[in-house]
């Protein structure tokens, strides 16, 4: 061993890399090469893919040298747009380099890397090759990764990047599982960053869907899947990995982080008794708050909050994707609500019966209370004691909680005319129908992602006569009034449709609206185009690019913007 070493040394230092240094006792020879041969500039070498999780980023070692100051900066493929982001010492500490973020796939990428050492400022440049997209291969796929293409892009936007929850279709995949595609897509559709599938599933052992995508505001990626939920930085260093509390299960659609740490999680609970004296396991109509170490510190139990009364939403769904056991062929029919059917993830509802279908959650600390979105209910905000506070759906249906559904309003204040129906006339006003992701913005109103089955309690007379908006309400709790602020989509017709999934926010940074219509073209029979959009108050399109899926009838979920510079500082 101590010969070979000595050639190896040798022959670096005829090659020409300096600070050559070979440890020839230890465990991990590989490990001390790593860290003790310098190749492309002043410390450490280059290492890809560090924690096996993030194929596109790489760590370039300290190799014991202290520096400082240190901003990085990913050169861009023509017509690209560059990244560039600081890097602070706890970064540098934790990772014992500079983290690399933003590569592209099977490229030679130039970084860039700026810092002080020894109170010298260096800027020097490297090479990084990485390999290709990870595929991945099914029968009847048109592509083996999704496809974005850019469509529009605002030069003030050139910069963004999203990031994707994809559900790869596999028809080898049984019932509520899928591979997790995630990927950050920039807006000329290079892939910048994926996560590696296999650190986090598989079929066998770890089946369900991964959901609930979020960025905290240290950079960090959390994120659950049916039994686990779990935290990594964006390199792919696990920060933890969680199995769901005993007595629950189902984990799907929303994690959120609370502002003391705390998690809330959606979830179902296992042996559920009910007054009947029925055992059996719920559906998405749990949320429990956890604390930093994993204890359940809360639980709100939405069979008891709404007793599960309100069938008439139900009544009029697609059963083609009453949830995401997508069926083609019954899209555009309605389901049968049979009270003796077998319990699971079917309309009805009793505890047992998938009624809620709870895909987000937002908290608002002003009082301590919870917003849910229930796609077969409508949006509600809950206390911590288990009180309605108000109700944002059409009033129908809702019997003694009649009195928390929101009364919709103009701009100056004046009642709408509305019927049970949810229809207003003379008005753009309308409730969102099977909506996703209903958050509070930093401007204190409700966006909502209203997909719009369902709406008006009917199925209409073309399955293409169909629509989705994103919308924003201003909820005024002390009159109980909404007010509808902003809409978009409808102008798009079916094209923007998406059945399910979905999500829209406010960016307070650019004053946009941004939303991702995440299962568009579901039922064209052809794979999915879902649309990407930013736009600004006045309905302008800032951006807009199309996620194309794999394979027909496969979905996206949501997606986030990624912002570089908060990342590692």
């Amino acid at each position: 061993m101590k010969k070979t070493l000595l050639a190896t040394s040798l022959a670096l230092a005829t090659l020409g890399f300096s600070n050559v240094t070979l440890a020839s006792n230890g465990d991990d020879w590989a490990d001390k090469y790593l860290t003790t041969v310098q190749t492309q500039g002043e410390i450490g070498i280059v290492k890809v893919n560090p924690y096996d999780f993030a194929p596109l980023t790489a760590i370039i070692d300290l190799n014991g040298f202290s520096i400082s100051d240190v901003k990085v900066r990913i050169e861009p493929k023509k017509g690209g747009a560059v990244i560039e982001y600081p890097v602070d010492q706890v970064s540098l500490t934790t990772h014992n380099g500079i983290p690399v973020f933003g590569l592209y796939a099977d490229y030679d990428n130039t970084v860039m890397v700026e810092y002080v050492k020894n109170g010298k400022k260096v800027k020097e440049n490297y090479k990084i090759k990485t390999a290709p997209v990870k595929q991945l291969l099914f029968d009847g796929q048109v592509r083996s990764f999704p496809e974005v293409k850019s469509v529009k892009v605002d030069k003030k936007f050139r910069d963004r990047l999203y990031l994707v929850n994809h559900m790869g279709a596999d028809e080898s995949t049984k019932g509520w599982d899928s591979y997790p595609m995630i990927f950050v897509t920039d807006t000329a559709g290079e892939v910048r960053w994926f996560m590696d599938w296999d650190a986090v599933y598989d079929q066998d052992t770890t089946p369900g869907v991964a959901m609930g995508f979020h960025l905290s505001e240290n950079g960090e990626l959390y994120w659950g899947q049916d039994h686990y939920y779990a935290r990594y930085d964006m390199l792919g260093r696990k920060v933890f990995n969680r199995e769901i509390p005993r007595g629950f299960t189902g984990f799907s659609h929303e994690i959120q982080e609370m502002p003391n740490g705390h998690y809330l999680l959606r979830v179902a609970k296992e042996k559920y008794l009910r007054e009947d004296g029925k055992r059996l396991d719920t559906w998405r109509d749990h949320v429990i708050e956890v604390d930093t170490t994993g204890n359940v510190v809360h639980t709100w139990d939405f069979n008891k909050i709404f007793d599960n009364m309100r069938d008439d939403l139900l009544a009029g769904l697609d059963s083609g994707a009453v949830c995401l056991n997508v069926d083609e062929s019954h899209a555009g029919e309605t389901m049968d609500i049979e009270p003796d059917a077998a319990y699971g993830d079917l309309p009805g509802v009793a505890a047992g019966r998938n009624w809620a279908h709870i895909n987000s959650i937002d908290y608002d600390a002003s009082d301590d209370s919870i917003i849910v979105s229930m796609r077969h209910q409508g949006t509600a905000k809950v206390g911590r004691d288990g009180e309605v506070k108000w109700i944002l759906a059409a009033d129908k249906g809702w019997g003694d909680l009649s009195d928390k559904v929101l009364t919709p309003v103009d701009s100056k204040g004046n009642k709408l005319d509305c019927d049970d129906n949810g229809r207003c006339a003379g008005s753009d006003f309308d409730f969102p129908w099977t909506q996703h992701t209903s958050w509070l913005t930093s401007r204190g109103t409700l966006v909502s992602f209203d997909n719009g089955d369902g709406r008006y309690f009917e199925q209409p007379a073309m399955p293409t006569m169909k629509y989705s908006r994103g919308v924003e309400y201003n909820i005024n709790e002390d009159n109980m009034t909404v007010e509808q602020t902003f809409e978009y989509g409808k102008e798009r017709g079916y094209e923007w449709y998406s059945p399910i999934t979905s999500n829209i926010e406010w960016r307070e940074d650019k004053d946009t609206f941004f939303m991702y219509s995440a299962s568009a073209g579901l039922f064209t029979g052809e794979p999915g185009k879902h649309f990407i959009n930013e736009v600004a108050e006045n309905g302008k399109v800032k951006v807009e690019l199309t996620v194309n899926s794999m394979a027909k009838t496969e979905p996206s979920y949501r997606a986030l913007i990624v912002e570089p510079g908060k990342l590692f500082n």
